[in-house]
């Protein structure tokens, strides 16, 4: 069958979607920062939520030169004065400690940096603030990358909800004077139980709710419940009919949620990205020439970043064309600041120094700067090449300083080494620490596997020791917890390999959870294998990460009602699979069925 662009009809609706484009194109303010992305290691692995969602977007929107760089906005953090216009004084202070930030996103209170937490938050809520004012003002849309916080409420906060970006913004307008109708449009998988709290009894806030939750009846919403799986064509069908109760807005808040598709952890709505797309055109069809605000809500699967970014393109580029399957915003990101990066800079220049001469005419020992990691890379270009890929910043906000890093002989390879000093938070008191702590540790060679010669990675740990208490369980094999950045690590030994003329990567994932975790990247070399695994991740991976990894490294996972036994074979990432191995991977998924054994 001929693809659909490639008939006369499709050539004349393909020349039609282009010219709307040209035509219709809309200056979309968009408020991000890279502070958006939570300073919590355990979210993305542990608790399904892409924690890069908003750096995704930004990267693609500009690397492909989807939208303008001027549409950009660096949001102010909201002040402590405009949140206590929603939120009752006991809730923002429990808040301000590790506890209350903990129960609100599920994690340990000892992962909490409590600073740099509030940062992400503030920014994001001053950035709703911000935008609410710029669409008053313009009669346009605008749209926040980080926001759409539905499930806070005047005195809680709970769902990854700390505060109501939503709520603060419509009280600070009005005691700016604006007076008019706010009407929330509420797209989110879940109910917006905060909204309904925030907004009771207020003759002038209609919201509008199309969900697939049912949690009690909300006061003031006209609610929507859509039974689990409804699909793209049930959903837009709901979503005309709310659009026709709504009422004409002088300000509308719509939260898009990232939630609503098939296979989404948390939403069970079952849309496609073509379906979240058409959602998002006809929600702007309606609302157009009304000051708008739009918002990214949730979004626990691993393409969310991609319907909040067709939501920037729907209504800021009235484009329906869809965002190519085969991009991947890291790799991508990370390649063009590769690219950027001049061998000299890493340390990977041919010129030789006097220390250099020294060392081959005299046999005298290279100094630790000199030593190259694979005959390339020094510990000083690796320490700058970490700095450029944002990956210190990022482990700055953790309470991690003084970064070195180190380059040694390993009994197969070299292992390479970042060190770092830390403060310690007690309370609302910073102390330093001067122990020395690893952060990372990876032992690397060159070695042939299935006919290539690789990068292959005999060893690589990722620590959080600031995030580590007795208390806390920590996943088979760890000492102490991870820093969520196994995607990161993975580019970054893309990017090595590359350099050295190799077509990839290989590792052998000694539990499951590793595998889990580089799971977007990389693929068992084994085509039987990688099926295995794909059937393990569709009967068992809607479970909790850590009862799973567990009861894999226990031995109590059946698979086809016999006990499992994890698999560490090589997994690669680089290299594409062949038409035939594809196939041999289907085929044993297709056969594998994995279970939980009984207690």
């Amino acid at each position: 069958m001929p693809d659909r662009l490639s008939t006369p009809r499709g050539l004349i609706a393909g020349a039609m979607l282009r010219l709307g484009e040209w035509l219709h194109p809309c200056r979309l303010p968009i408020w991000y920062d890279p502070a958006y992305r939570l300073p919590l290691a355990s979210v993305g692995i542990e608790r399904g939520i892409e924690p890069r969602r908003a750096d995704y977007v930004a990267w693609f929107l500009l690397e492909r030169r989807r939208v303008d760089p001027t549409w950009f906005r660096q949001p102010e953090p909201v002040r402590y004065a405009d949140l206590a216009r929603v939120h009752e004084r006991a809730l923002l202070e429990s808040l301000t400690n590790a506890d209350g930030l903990a129960r609100v996103f599920a994690v340990d209170p000892v992962e909490i940096p409590i600073d740099e937490a509030w940062r992400t938050i503030r920014l994001g809520c001053g950035a709703t603030v911000a935008a609410a004012r710029e669409a008053v003002a313009t009669d346009r849309a605008a749209y926040n990358l980080l926001g759409g916080f539905h499930h806070a409420g005047p005195d809680h906060a709970s769902g990854f909800c700390p505060v109501n970006d939503v709520a603060v913004a419509v009280a600070v307008l009005r005691a700016e004077g604006f007076s008019g109708r706010v009407v929330i449009l509420d797209l989110d998988a879940h109910p917006p139980d905060g909204l309904a709290a925030c907004f009771e009894g207020d003759d002038r806030v209609w919201i509008g709710s199309l969900s697939g939750a049912d949690w009690g009846p909300l006061p003031g919403v006209d609610e929507t419940v859509l039974p689990e799986g409804a699909g793209d064509r049930v959903y837009l069908a709901a979503l005309d009919a709310l659009l026709a109760r709504m009422p004409s807005p002088d300000l509308a808040f719509v939260i898009a949620g990232g939630d609503v598709l098939a296979g989404d952890r948390l939403g069970r709505l079952g849309l496609s990205l073509a379906g979240a797309r058409r959602r998002d055109m006809r929600v702007a069809d309606a609302v157009h020439g009304h000051a708008s605000v739009w918002l990214p809500g949730g979004g626990y699967h691993d393409d969310a970043w991609r319907v909040v970014a067709g939501t920037i393109l729907a209504v800021g580029m009235n484009s329906l064309r869809p965002i190519p399957a085969a991009y991947d915003p890291l790799d991508t990101h990370f390649s063009d600041i590769a690219a950027r990066l001049g061998r000299e800079q890493l340390g990977g220049g041919e010129t030789l120094d006097l220390a250099d001469l020294e060392a081959e005419l005299f046999g005298r020992g290279v100094s630790a700067g000199r030593v190259r990691l694979l005959g390339l890379w020094t510990a000083p270009g690796i320490e700058l090449a970490l700095f450029h890929y944002g990956i210190l910043d990022h482990l700055a906000r953790f309470g991690y300083h003084s970064f070195r890093v180190s380059i040694d002989a390993a009994s197969t390879g070299q292992c390479v080494r970042l060190h770092a000093r830390a403060t310690r938070r007690a309370g609302t008191v910073a102390a330093v620490d001067d122990r020395e702590y690893v952060l990372m540790e990876c032992v690397l060679e060159r070695a042939h596997m299935g006919g290539r010669e690789l990068l292959f990675v005999n060893w690589l740990t990722l620590r959080h020791p600031l995030a580590h208490t007795g208390a806390r369980r920590l996943l088979p094999g760890q000492e102490v917890p991870g820093l969520g950045l196994m995607r990161e690590a993975g580019e970054l030994l893309l990017m090595m390999a590359r350099r050295l003329g190799l077509p990839g990567i290989a590792f052998c994932p000694a539990h499951y959870h590793l595998a889990f975790a580089a799971r977007q990247q990389f693929r068992f070399l084994d085509p039987a294998r990688q099926g295995r695994f794909e059937a393990l991740l569709r009967d068992l991976g809607d479970r909790p990460l850590q009862d799973v990894s567990r009861a894999v490294s226990e031995g109590t996972i059946l698979l086809d009602g016999e006990p499992y036994r994890w698999e560490a074979t090589p997994m690669t990432y680089g290299i594409e699979p062949s038409d035939d191995e594809a196939r041999r991977s289907r085929a044993a998924r297709e056969q594998a069925r994995f279970s939980m054994a009984r207690a």
